[in-house]
C-alpha cells in the first residue's frame, strides 16, 4: 500500500477535475478569444470556472484573474504593486519572515535594487505572526504588506484579518496581499472580511491539476501586469488561456465547496490521531504550534535522524512525506529557523500534509514506519 502524505506539495487531481480537463482538450478545445461557437464554448467554460473561484472567495468574478500558478500570481502582485504604488516616498514593504519563496524572493529582488526597504516580521515559537508587531511596522511610507494565511511548512494560521484591518484603518492606500494557497478550500475565505486587496490561490493544491492558479485583485487596486500581449484576462495576464486547466480548477473547487466543513473536521480527527501516535515516541519533537493551527499540515522532528535519511526509509515502506529543510545542502528551513527551532531539530524535520481522503489506516502505517525507521537508523549512526 502506498501512503501519500505530501498534499501541501501537490494533491491528486479529483475525478471532476480530470473529466473537465479531458473534455476541454478533446471537445471544447477552442480558443476562448475566437468568435465562433467552438471558441464561445471554451470562453463559457472559463467563465464558469471564474465564477467557481469567485464563489469560494466570496467576490465578484470580474476580480478573478487566472495565471499559470501561485508563483506567477504572487510575482505579478508584488512587482505590479511596486510599479504602481512604490513611487516617490512609498518605498517600504512589510512582510512576514516565513513567506513562501514565491513571495519572499521577489520582495528580496526589490530590496536588492536599493530602492526599497523591507521589514520582516518574525514569528513566535509556534510559527504565528503577531498582528500587533506587524501593524506597528507599517507607516506612511509603506505601499505593500504581505502575510500568508496558512504557513506551508508548519500549518500556522496567521491573523491576516487583524493585520490587514489595522493597516487599512491607518493607511487605506496600502496594498494588502495574502498568499492563501494552503488555506484555500480548507478554511473559509471571504475577501472583504479579511480586508485583502489581493489574494492568491493555486489549482494543484486543491485537487485540480498543475499549471493553473488565480489571483483576486480588489476593484480599484491598480496592479501593473508582468505579461503583455493580446490583453486577455482584462489585460492583467495576456496570453491564450489554458482552458483545460482552468476548467479543471473550477470543477475541483465546485466539487469541494459543499463539504469543506466536513473535510476540515475529518482533518482535525486525523491530525489529533497522528499527534496521539507521535506522543508515544520520546524521539519525536513537534514543531507546529497547537493553537491557531491548520490540521492539514503537521511538522515534527525525529531527533538524531536527518530528514533526507528518514524520508528515504519511509519511501522504502511506500510512505511519501516531505522535509521541512533542505538537508541535502546543509541549509536549515528558513521558516523553522525564524521560529527559533534549534538546528539539530531543523535538520531532522518532517512535514506531513494530509487531504480529505487521508485515513486512520494510513496514519497507522506512518507511525509504524517511523518507529521501525528510528530503531533501524539510530543503530547505524
Amino acid at each position: 500500500m502506498n501512503v501519500y502524505l505530501d498534499n501541501a506539495a501537490t494533491t491528486k487531481p479529483c475525478e471532476p477535475a480530470v473529466t473537465a480537463v479531458f473534455q476541454n482538450m478533446v471537445e471544447d478545445f477552442g480558443n476562448p478569444s475566437s468568435l465562433h461557437k467552438v471558441g464561445l464554448n471554451a470562453e463559457n467554460n472559463v467563465t464558469d470556472a471564474r465564477k467557481a473561484i469567485a464563489a469560494a472567495l466570496v467576490c465578484d468574478p470580474k476580480c478573478i484573474t487566472f495565471t499559470s500558478g501561485a508563483t506567477e500570481a504572487n510575482n505579478t502582485i508584488i512587482f505590479g504593486a511596486a510599479r504602481n504604488y512604490g513611487r516617490r516616498n512609498k518605498k517600504k514593504i512589510v512582510v512576514s519572515a516565513v513567506e513562501h519563496p514565491s513571495v519572499s524572493e521577489p520582495i528580496k529582488m526589490l530590496e536588492q535594487t536599493g530602492e526599497y526597504t523591507v521589514v520582516r516580521i518574525m514569528p513566535d515559537r509556534n510559527g504565528e505572526i503577531s498582528a500587533e508587531d506587524f501593524a506597528a511596522a507599517v507607516d506612511e511610507n509603506t505601499f505593500l504588506v504581505s502575510c500568508m494565511m496558512v504557513n506551508n511548512e508548519t500549518g500556522a494560521i496567521n491573523p491576516v484579518k487583524k493585520i490587514f484591518s489595522a493597516v487599512k484603518k491607518n493607511y487605506p492606500d496600502c496594498v494588502t496581499h495574502c498568499d492563501a494557497v494552503q488555506a484555500f478550500m480548507k478554511l473559509p475565505i471571504k475577501s472583504a472580511d479579511i480586508y485583502a486587496d489581493a489574494i492568491v490561490v493555486s489549482g494543484h493544491k486543491v485537487h485540480a491539476v498543475k499549471g493553473v492558479g488565480a489571483m483576486y485583485i480588489k476593484k480599484g487596486v491598480r496592479i501593473a501586469p508582468l505579461v503583455y500581449g493580446g490583453g486577455q484576462e482584462n489585460g492583467l495576464r495576456s496570453g491564450t488561456e489554458p482552458v483545460p486547466l482552468i476548467a479543471g480548477f473550477g470543477a475541483a473547487v465546485r466539487a469541494l465547496m459543499s463539504t469543506m466543513k466536513t473535510a476540515y473536521n475529518n482533518a482535525e480527527t486525523i491530525n489529533n490521531y497522528l499527534l496521539k501516535g507521535l506522543s508515544k515516541f520520546d524521539f519525536v519533537k513537534i514543531n507546529s504550534g497547537m493553537d491557531n493551527h491548520c490540521p492539514y499540515i503537521l511538522n515534527f522532528s525525529v531527533e538524531g535522524i536527518r530528514s533526507e535519511i528518514m524520508l528515504h526509509y519511509l519511501e522504502s515502506r511506500g510512505i511519501y512525506v516531505s522535509s521541512g529543510s533542505a538537508c541535502s545542502k546543509g541549509v536549515h528551513s528558513s521558516v523553522l529557523t525564524a521560529m527559533g527551532v534549534p538546528g539539530r531539530l531543523a535538520d531532522s524535520a518532517i512535514r506531513v500534509s494530509i487531504c480529505r481522503t487521508t485515513t486512520v489506516g494510513e496514519i497507522d502505517a506512518l507511525i509504524n514506519a517511523l518507529r521501525d525507521g528510528y530503531a533501524s537508523l539510530a543503530k547505524t549512526k
